[in-house]
């Protein structure tokens, strides 16, 4: 079976090549998305939709605010934990929290996370002496972290409640509950073969020691609280009827999340809403359009704007700082020259 495997991977990968499969894979997900959405929303009434908007509670929004502020403050320590774990102990959580917050804020925007969040880390990591390949290494980590997470969400939300990934995997339930269990077992596997002995993968100087069984508890659990925070968030912004339960949003939020970051979409745009939509039609299109709207302003653009606004004076500061640096010499010169002058014309004079 193992070989039969590896030899499919190869005719893939020699014939097609992984990274056109990720393209293909890609502009199909958009694709279909945009033809369910541009579907769902063709009748959308616009003014029920602002009707929906201004009928969210107060409390509501703030307490969806609330909720992402608690997300993006758990994403800070996906940095941190990969810090530790390729043993940059001297990083301070400061600049982690720094780091972490601006490129998971402009990535999501941007898309490409790996690329983006991995420019904005290289540029903020750098001046603390990282090199190109440790925050490669970062980028891993977190990215397993997030995974991690999402396996661990998914697998226990399905194999609990398997009806809500119907909608979105059109799959029977007794299918979907099998799908998470399998998931479930396999994240066990995995914890297993990193409790039982150091895992090292990679060659070379980019070799990255796995963390350990106890650390992966830890990391899942950074996993499962920044998706349960974004969850909430959306809960939040939905309307109280028709009643559904937390697990619903959550697996359906996660579903959803997946999609719109395998379509390589900024911020999943248009993926992830038409998965949402699909999944959520116990609600009126107009109302869960709405909590989108909401999600997207809270979730994405004020984070987006914040970390801009933290970089871009963060960046003015340097430079004036290194403006200073560079000024205190010639400074220096300019102030002593008359000085020198005088002294060497007296010892000319004496002379």
């Amino acid at each position: 079976m193992l070989k039969s495997l590896r030899a499919v991977a190869r005719f893939f990968q020699n014939t097609i090549g992984w990274n056109r499969i990720g393209v293909l894979l890609s502009i199909a997900i958009i694709s279909v998305a945009a033809v369910v959405l541009l579907h769902m929303l063709r009748d959308i009434d616009t003014d029920e939709v602002i009707s929906a908007l201004k009928a969210t509670q107060p409390h509501h929004i703030a307490a969806a605010a609330f909720f992402v502020a608690c997300g993006y403050f758990t994403l800070t320590f996906y940095d941190l934990f990969a810090l530790r774990t390729i043993g940059r102990n001297e990083i301070p959580y400061r600049i982690a929290a720094l780091t972490g917050f601006t490129s998971y804020s402009i990535g999501h925007n941007i898309g490409a996370t790996v690329f983006t969040g991995g420019a904005v880390r290289y540029r903020i990591y750098s001046m603390y002496g990282l090199d190109a390949i440790e925050v490669a290494k970062i980028c891993f980590i977190a990215g397993l972290t997030f995974w991690l997470g999402n396996a661990t969400v998914l697998g226990l939300g399905v194999a609990y409640h398997p009806e809500a990934a119907v909608p979105i995997d059109q799959l029977p339930p007794w299918a979907n509950r099998v799908i998470g269990l399998a998931m479930l077992a396999v994240l066990v596997s995995y914890v297993i073969w990193v409790w039982s002995a150091p895992r090292v993968i990679g060659q070379g100087e980019w070799k990255v020691r796995l963390p350990s069984g106890p650390s992966t508890l830890v990391q899942i659990c950074i996993g499962i609280l920044d998706l349960g925070f974004c969850a909430l968030a959306m809960y939040m912004l939905l309307p109280g009827e028709p009643n559904i339960d937390f697990v619903t949003i959550a697996v359906v939020f996660v579903s959803a999340t997946l999609l719109g970051f395998a379509s390589h979409a900024p911020g999943g745009l248009g993926v992830f809403d038409a998965a949402m939509l699909v999944a959520l039609w116990q609600f009126d299109k107009e109302s869960v359009l709405a909590g989108l709207l909401l999600f997207r302003l809270l979730y994405y653009i004020v984070p987006f704007a914040l970390a801009l606004i933290i970089l871009g004076t963060r960046e003015l500061w340097l430079n004036f700082k290194g403006a200073r640096r560079r000024g205190k010499p010639e400074l220096i010169r300019s102030v002593t020259a008359p000085i020198r002058t005088e002294i060497e014309s007296g010892k000319t004079d004496a002379d």
